[in-house]
């Protein structure tokens, strides 16, 4: 087995786009493990304390995402992770060394007011290699 990737989601996103970050056949020989962080659509759900949608998107997005790696020749399985993705990273860190860090983000202005300025945070916090893609 190559190395561990760490792949914090927000979105579904298949086996390719992780070949289109890392590499073809760094992508086929790695062990992934993809974290969908339960982040709140709005503001007033997260003020609300109203987690449960989130959580459960967060799990659909996890589990597709797998779904799709596998389906593509990349070993990964999903997880959920704290509605901070930078706390879903340090947590999912703590159990599993990944060599490096994957971010697939939406492009700008589509950003959940959550993830902005996710992908600085994460190369200063972090003593390993960041990639960051955005996907459609």
């Amino acid at each position: 087995m190559g190395m561990k990737i760490l792949a914090l989601v927000s979105e579904p996103v298949s086996g390719d786009v992780l070949k289109s970050a890392v590499g073809i056949d760094e992508a086929e020989d790695a062990e992934v493990l993809v974290i969908a962080p339960a982040l709140n659509d709005s503001k007033v759900r997260f003020w609300a304390s109203d987690p449960d949608g989130s959580i459960e998107r967060a799990a659909d997005v996890a589990e597709e995402s797998a779904e799709r790696m596998e389906e593509q020749g990349v070993d990964a399985v999903g997880q959920t992770g704290e509605s901070d993705p930078l706390l879903a990273l340090q947590d999912a860190l703590t159990t599993f060394e990944a060599d490096e860090i994957v971010l697939c983000t939406r492009p700008g202005g589509e950003l959940n007011w959550l993830e902005e300025g996710v992908v600085d945070e994460v190369r200063e916090r972090f003593d390993r290699p960041v990639r960051h893609i955005e996907i459609d």
